[in-house]
């Protein structure tokens, strides 16, 4: 009979199955010896472990298949399931989930207590979960990647080479290399090459011999607003509607909800502290128009077109600002967006002749911007590739190789058409997609003899919408070449001291920087947002955006999607 008081040696002698770093310097031939039975019998079910590789057999090891490279090892009780590929000198430590289709380079660390999820249910309403399919992406993770402790990644990210994902971070999109991630959801805090910024105030450097640091201010300006971020985002919360205005009293708008959804991403409130993530999905999946793919306007049931206008601008630009702000919150649009998924071939072609491009290169650029990110989120969530190839091919055919935009200068407003269009054109296509532009040098020597028209940038005479336009196309295009660089940056050092001075404490950023808070120049969301993008972009042309303790992951980001 057993003694129900006796001691049971449990996981004394397992230490080797959790530190297993250590296993083939450390273990008697012993355990060596039942290590190699052990790999046998994985690589006999298909298998293939490379040489120092180690599995422990407290691991719960069921995959499909498994590739696990030389000197890379699954520590006790981790959970591998799936189609998992691991390369060399990697780690899964103790409590690990890895399951799905998964890719993981070399030299990765993955903490205890992790989980990579390469796959997801699906939810749709017609049916209980448990009877609901399975869909699956894919994780890829790229070689010298620290992931932490309790971290969670979600079904369809890569996460970039030589990145660090704090603990704790729930991953839903993909991670540029040598991003350092935290936070629910994840957000990047600064490039893992430089410098970690500090908290302490730097040395005074101001007077006529030590001018003030560009970005210094811009690190400044963005700790001021996320200590007021939360009032920024208060004042335009109207309770009687249950919603966001752009500015106080205004009429709630859709666009108003996603940009606080971006602000609050931005500056670390992770949502708005007015409405919990599970409404605002609600909130805006809803209101998709399940025929078409569109989202109508706040208060309205459908959304009218005319040909493939996509519902106008305001309404189409519902695609961008409502996409991206449920892809901050993890989650996607209920239905694809058909509208432009029939925009393929020929009726694709004929749609982009038929934009104004010699009259409204803006407006055209805009109905670009909004077909490309439509068809971002068909590929991404429902699996229709639509017609991205005869609209990336259009745009090669037809760019005026000379100026390197779409579109011609009218002598009313210069070279604004052309330059704004190709920001709004190049953001929703070659930036969305990770494309190259075809004539980077020329854009930035149009770009750059845009910024010193004086009809839009003289003092108090800027909005958003034309510095973005110039802030963007130079930091794109600087990506493919160094083609005036020092000129870029020294543009974006001009704009510093406009910046500052025009934010309104406890109220955000007006859309247009004049002083006298009427109008569009009234403190309020939407200028709140891209000011704040604007500052990013500003901070990288002057090499120092891991500075701000932010980056863009909305609808203004600068890496691909």
């Amino acid at each position: 009979m057993n003694d129900p008081h006796a001691h049971t040696p449990g996981l004394a002698g397992a230490e080797l199955d959790f530190n297993a770093w250590a296993f083939w310097s450390s273990a008697d031939e012993a355990r060596q010896q039942a290590q190699r039975r052990h790999q046998q019998t994985l690589t006999d079910r298909g298998a293939e472990l490379a040489d120092r590789s180690f599995v422990s057999e407290w691991a719960a090891c069921f995959p499909d298949t498994l590739t696990l490279g030389a000197g890379s090892y699954l520590a006790a009780f981790s959970y591998v399931t799936g189609d998992v590929h691991i390369g060399a000198r990697s780690s899964v430590n103790a409590y690990a989930v890895v399951r799905g289709r998964v890719r993981i380079g070399d030299g990765v660390r993955i903490g205890a207590h992790t989980s990579l999820l390469g796959f997801d249910h699906t939810f749709a309403p017609d049916r209980p979960v448990h009877s609901q399919p399975l869909t699956s992406r894919g994780i890829t993770v790229g070689e010298d990647v620290y992931i932490g402790s309790h971290v969670m990644v979600l079904d369809g990210v890569t996460i970039g080479a030589h990145s660090v994902i704090g603990a704790g971070a729930v991953v839903t999109k993909d991670v540029p290399e040598w991003s350092i991630m935290v936070g629910n959801p994840a957000r990047r805090v600064r490039d893992r090459r430089q410098e970690h910024p500090t908290t302490a105030p730097p040395p005074p450097r101001t007077g006529p011999d030590r001018p003030a640091d560009p970005v210094e201010t811009l690190r400044q300006l963005a700790d001021r607003a996320r200590s007021e971020a939360t009032d920024v985002l208060g004042r335009c919360w109207n309770p009687d509607e249950g919603w966001f205005t752009d500015t106080p009293g205004a009429a709630p708008t859709v666009r108003a909800l996603c940009d606080a959804v971006e602000i609050a991403d931005l500056l670390g409130l992770g949502t708005p502290p007015q409405l919990g993530r599970d409404e605002i999905i609600t909130a805006l999946t809803c209101r998709q128009d399940p025929t078409t793919g569109l989202i109508p306007a706040y208060g309205e049931q459908t959304v009218t077109q005319d040909g493939p206008d996509l519902g106008g601008g305001p309404v189409r630009y519902h695609l961008l600002c409502v996409g991206y702000a449920l892809d901050l919150l993890g989650a996607r649009l209920a239905h694809p967006i058909t509208a432009v998924d029939a925009l393929r071939g020929d009726t694709m072609a004929a749609a982009l002749d038929a934009q104004p491009w010699a009259e409204r290169a803006w407006g055209a650029g805009d109905w670009v911007d909004c077909v490309g990110t439509g068809l971002l989120w068909n590929r991404l969530w429902f699996d229709r590739p639509g017609g991205l190839d005869t609209l990336i091919g259009w745009l090669h055919l037809n760019v005026d190789r000379r100026s390197g935009m779409w579109g011609a200068p009218h002598a009313s407003d210069g070279l604004r058409q052309p330059v704004n269009g190709f920001y709004r054109l190049t953001r929703g296509t070659f930036a969305q997609f990770g494309l190259s532009l075809p004539e980077p040098e020329r854009a930035i020597d149009t770009t750059l003899a845009h910024a010193q028209d004086q009809r839009r940038f003289g003092t108090g005479r800027a909005t958003a919408c034309d510095v973005l336009d110039i802030a963007h196309p130079l930091w794109l295009a600087g990506q493919q070449s160094d083609h005036r660089r020092d000129e870029a940056r020294a543009w974006a050092a001009t704009q510093v001291p406009r910046l500052t001075a025009a934010w309104h404490p406890g109220q955000g950023f007006g859309f247009a920087q004049r002083s006298d808070q009427h109008g569009p120049a009234a403190p309020g969301l939407q200028g709140t947002e891209m000011w704040l993008a604007i500052t990013w972009y500003l901070a990288d042309l002057l090499g120092g955006s891991g500075a701000l303790g932010y980056e863009p992951r909305g609808v203004h980001r600068p890496w691909a999607r």
